[in-house]
């Protein structure tokens, strides 16, 4: 019987510990296992972020083995290789889908039936795998896809805009990596167009202007990991948004990666696209407008994807 207050966290690296602090802090579960291969370092992570119990949320904080995931109503695998400064998140491919192998049929044979959050890079490659690995329905099995980098857009549009970024309304979709692309059509601040916005702030927005932050959206990761070596804190807020979404059954939209069934005219892979998330994981994943040069960058993207799954034998 799944316990609707209980997760587990694969993986206790910077990225896995991250999650688990960010977790803490909203107070969603009543218990959080952390497993990782070395068992110490699970059993450190969890030692220290019970210490700040007493200052949040009541919960319960442990490190643990797969055998402690059964029951779990959610499941946040990060573990895996780690991107290194000149690598790509394809380049981790072979490494981690064979992780992914060990782990997975490790998360099934406990009987697990809850909602399986891949966080792993290149995020929408193992996503499909842990998806056709465990054999769990497709709406419970998701990546944290495209939700980072959305918040990155949404941020350096605000402060171009001088404007909240909570009241910007734009999306990255596609994979989540060089292949990624921004909805600028459908862009708006509280509503109000993105062009007209910037009209009525007396702000440039030119082809220049929106390329140039596109660019830096899709390439912060990179800058990150070159100045410190690798990113977390980003993720782990996206990854608390995501897991508040569905725990609390909220119906929130956000571009998580998910298996496509024809969404788009796409299938066989999973990418980014907003999609609606509540208690079942993907209640469903939006078909929406696109320009056509949006739509063919995201066919662009998919075909990247598919050609990468085409060579695991999944």
């Amino acid at each position: 019987m799944i316990q609707t207050r209980k997760a587990a966290i694969i993986g206790c690296g910077y990225v896995g510990s991250a999650i688990a602090f960010r977790l803490m802090q909203q107070g969603l579960f009543s218990e959080l296992i952390l497993i990782d291969v070395n068992q110490e370092k699970a059993e450190g992570e969890a030692m220290d972020l019970s210490h700040g119990l007493p200052y949040t949320a009541s919960m319960q904080i442990r490190a643990g083995t797969y055998a402690d995931v059964g029951d779990c109503a959610m499941v946040i695998l990060t573990a895996g290789a780690n991107q290194k400064p000149g690598e790509s998140r394809t380049d981790l491919i072979g490494k981690n889908v064979a992780i992914l192998r060990n782990i997975i049929p490790q998360i099934t044979d406990s009987g697990f039936q809850g909602i399986l959050l891949v966080v792993s890079n290149p995020v929408d490659v193992l996503t499909y795998a842990a998806w056709r690995i465990s054999h769990l329905p497709a709406h419970r099995v998701l990546g944290s896809g495209t939700v980072l980098d959305t918040a990155r857009l949404k941020y350096l549009l605000g402060r171009r805009l001088g404007a909240d970024s909570r009241n910007i309304h734009a999306a990255i979709i596609g994979e989540h990596g060089d292949s990624e692309l921004a909805v600028w059509s459908s862009a708006n601040v509280s509503s109000i167009q993105l062009g007209e916005f910037c009209r009525l702030q007396g702000i440039e927005n030119d082809q220049q202007v929106t390329e140039r932050i596109y660019r830096e959206v899709r390439d912060s990761a990179y800058e990150i990991i070159r100045r410190k070596g690798a990113t977390y804190y980003g993720i782990a807020m996206a990854v608390g948004r995501i897991a508040q979404s569905i725990m609390l059954d909220e119906g929130s939209i956000l571009p998580v990666s998910a298996v496509l069934q024809g969404e788009c005219g796409l299938s066989g892979l999973c990418l980014s696209l907003p999609s609606i998330l509540g208690e079942r994981g993907v209640e469903r994943v939006l078909d929406i407008p696109l320009s056509p040069e949006e739509r063919a960058a995201l066919d662009t993207s998919a075909q990247g994807i598919k050609g990468i799954i085409s060579t695991l034998k999944l």
